[in-house]
C-alpha cells in the first residue's frame, strides 16, 4: 500500500477476529468522537457531548479519492467505524453505495443501533453487506449503566427498532456482545433477546482493547460463550478463540487513534 499518502478517513487495514483483513472508514473524522453511547469501555474514551444529530462530517467523494489512491489491498471488509457512531453521518448511504460501486470489498458497519428508529438510517444500513449491532444490555438499567446514551433513549426503542431493521434487511446481520462485570451473568437474558432478534451471528467480546475497564478472562468468556451455545442457526464467535489473518496498516499512528490498537 501507499504509506506516504496522508490519509486522513481510511486507517488499517487491521486483522479483525470478527471480520478477517478490515479496512476502516471514518466518515466522522474528527478530532473527539461524536457519539450517541458514551459506553464503559470505550477505547476512544469519554465523550464530553452525546448528541442525537444527524449531519455531514465528511464529503463521500474525500473518501473515495483516499481508497482510490491506494493499490487495491487484500481484505475481507471495508468497515464503517471509527470517531463514533457512523450512522450520525446524514451522507452515510450515499457513501455506502459509492464505495461499493469500487469493487474493492463487501461493506461492513458497526452500529449501536440508537438511530434505527430513524427510517433513513435503516434505508443506510440497508446498502451494507454486513451490518454488526452492539447489544451489550438487557434492561433500562443495564443500557444506562453500561452504554450510557443520549438523554430520554429507550431500551424498548432500542429493541423495537432492531428487530424492524431485521426483518426488512437481506443482508448479513450479528450482534456484538460486548461482555464486562456488569452483564456476565445475564446469558439467560441475552439468549431470550438473540432468539427474539435472530441474527445470523453473535460476537461474544470482552474489552481487550486499552480502556477504563478491566475485561473478562478467557475462563469467563468461554464460559459465556457455552451458554449461548444453544442457539439455533445461530453462529457463535469469540473474541478468545480463532485465527487472525496478518494485515499491515497503512498508517499505525492513526489507527491507534481510532482504534486504541493496530
Amino acid at each position: 500500500m501507499n504509506r506516504k499518502k496522508n490519509h486522513r478517513f481510511i486507517y488499517g487495514p487491521v486483522s479483525s477476529w470478527r471480520i478477517g483483513r478490515s479496512l476502516g472508514v471514518d466518515i466522522i473524522s474528527t478530532r473527539n468522537k461524536v457519539c450517541t453511547f458514551n459506553c464503559l469501555y470505550c477505547q476512544l474514551g469519554r465523550n464530553p457531548s452525546v448528541k442525537a444529530l444527524k449531519k455531514i462530517f465528511v464529503p463521500v467523494e474525500r473518501i473515495i479519492d483516499e481508497l482510490k489512491s491506494i493499490p487495491r489491498p487484500g481484505i475481507d471488509y471495508i468497515t464503517f467505524s471509527g470517531m463514533g457512531e457512523p450512522a450520525l453521518a446524514a451522507n452515510l448511504k450515499e457513501a455506502i453505495v459509492k464505495i461499493k460501486k469500487l469493487d474493492i470489498a463487501p461493506v461492513a458497519v458497526l452500529t449501536n443501533a440508537s438511530l434505527m428508529r430513524l427510517k433513513s438510517t435503516r434505508q443506510a444500513l440497508s446498502a451494507a453487506d454486513f451490518v454488526i449491532c452492539k447489544l451489550d444490555a438487557y434492561s433500562q438499567e443495564t443500557l444506562e449503566n453500561i452504554n450510557k446514551p443520549y438523554r430520554g433513549f429507550k431500551f424498548q426503542d432500542l429493541i423495537a427498532s432492531i428487530l424492524k431493521f431485521r426483518r426488512q434487511y437481506k443482508g448479513r446481520f450479528g450482534l456484538q456482545i460486548m461482555f464486562i462485570a456488569q452483564n456476565k451473568d445475564a446469558c439467560g437474558r441475552f439468549n431470550e433477546l438473540i432468539r427474539k432478534i435472530r441474527p445470523d451471528e453473535v460476537q461474544v467480546n470482552t474489552p481487550l482493547r486499552p480502556c477504563a475497564v478491566k475485561p473478562l478472562s478467557r475462563k469467563e468468556i468461554l464460559k459465556i460463550k457455552k451458554a449461548l451455545s444453544g442457539l439455533k442457526k445461530v453462529k457463535l464467535l469469540c473474541v478468545y478463540g480463532g485465527k487472525r489473518k496478518k494485515a499491515s496498516a497503512i498508517s499505525p499512528a492513526d489507527t491507534i487513534k481510532r482504534r486504541g490498537t493496530v
